[in-house]
């Protein structure tokens, strides 16, 4: 089939879902609907599916309310989280979406990271931004200028506010770099062999930096003997050269999922977004809280407790940033979805509280 017409397939059999939704459909059409969609799903996508950006500049933003459960505008609570808000957000910008970290200032200033190696600043919610929306590209050292811009593959960002560095995870590099204030320059880089053993496409999709210092990666699909996701415990800055070994723990997710990202919620918790594709349900996402233990040793296990599950009838997408924000004494949690360039699926950036 050509891709013109595999993109029309795709696009009958997404009307066809939404028609479903709201339209008797015998179960059996509905299930041949949703595999056909699901293997769309799974296909690789071609590397012309995350367009490259040519120039940085302003970046137009659109932001449409959404309701938790369109079914039930006023359901407000999931688990243990207050819904507060939620937005589709659109732009004519052809390089936006495909956004898979995420830091939050408590204004409702944003910044995104595609997985494509680009930025995203913009402002939701109400009050006046901060600064002008923007897009570009993360700066890249010299030595790396020749490489492919698809390559980069960056999954995971957390960052210092003391210091105002940033640390980016590469899946597909394998590796860990730290940018200076504003994302001005590449301070360093570093490959890890602990990282290197993990699978290039299921690798560090989650890099948490703990208020002390230390460091968290977990890995998507770099399971340990015993079927637990590895997770390496770094003591200090994981691009600094001088950083010794990190230690290994185990991530024990909701069951039938896997971890996408993770922020330190404090000294103590660590807050894990776990993702699951099914034919049933499709993309679903589980918002989890992991107790750490006084002291990490190696082998500690990291067990997953739901906070909040996101499955349809309640929004649902491919969720792949998680963000914590404090405002007047709450904790904000935030979620974006990762819509992989696909007309077929939504960038959703949705707003919890934490019900302590």
């Amino acid at each position: 089939m050509s891709v013109t017409g595999a993109v029309q397939l795709c696009r009958s059999i997404t009307r066809m879902l939404r028609a479903a939704r709201y339209y008797p459909m015998q179960p059996a059409m509905r299930r041949i609907l949703i595999v056909l969609a699901l293997a769309i799903l799974l296909l690789p996508a071609g590397h012309k599916n995350k367009p490259q950006l040519l120039h940085p500049g302003m970046l137009p933003v659109a932001a449409r309310a959404v309701a938790l459960n369109a079914g039930d505008p006023a359901m407000r609570r999931v688990g243990r989280l207050d819904y507060i808000a939620g937005w589709e957000l659109t732009s004519r910008n052809p390089n936006f979406g495909g956004i898979s970290s995420l830091l939050v200032e408590p204004a409702g200033q944003i910044l995104g990271l595609s997985d494509a190696g680009i930025l995203m600043g913009f402002h939701v919610g109400p009050g006046e931004a901060r600064r002008r929306p923007f897009i570009a590209p993360l700066p890249v050292r010299p030595q790396d200028k020749e490489k492919p811009w698809w390559a980069w593959d960056s999954e995971s960002m957390t960052h210092d506010p003391a210091t105002d560095r940033y640390w980016v995870g590469f899946e597909l590099q394998q590796m860990i770099c730290r940018y200076s204030s504003g994302f001005a320059r590449v301070e360093a880089c570093r490959t890890w062999p602990e990282i290197e053993a993990w699978p290039k496409t299921g690798s560090i999709e989650s890099l948490a930096r703990l208020p002390d210092g230390r460091f968290i990666a977990i890995a998507e699909m770099g399971m340990t003997a015993d079927g637990h996701h590895d997770t390496l415990l770094f003591s200090g800055d994981p691009a600094d050269p001088d950083t010794p070994s990190p230690i290994h723990l185990r991530y024990t997710p909701p069951q039938g999922y896997r971890p996408t990202d993770a922020v330190a919620l404090d000294e103590r918790r660590l807050l894990v977004l776990n993702r699951r594709l099914t034919l049933q349900e499709l993309f679903t996402g589980v918002i989890a809280i992991v107790e750490l233990p006084e002291r990490l040793e190696p082998g500690t296990r990291l067990r997953a407790q739901p906070l909040a599950r996101l499955a349809p009838p309640l929004l649902a997408d491919n969720f792949e940033g998680l963000a914590v924000t404090r405002e007047g004494g709450e904790t904000m949690i935030w979620v974006v979805s990762d819509d992989n360039h696909e007309f077929f699926q939504r960038t959703l950036l949705l707003k919890f509280a934490l019900r302590q």
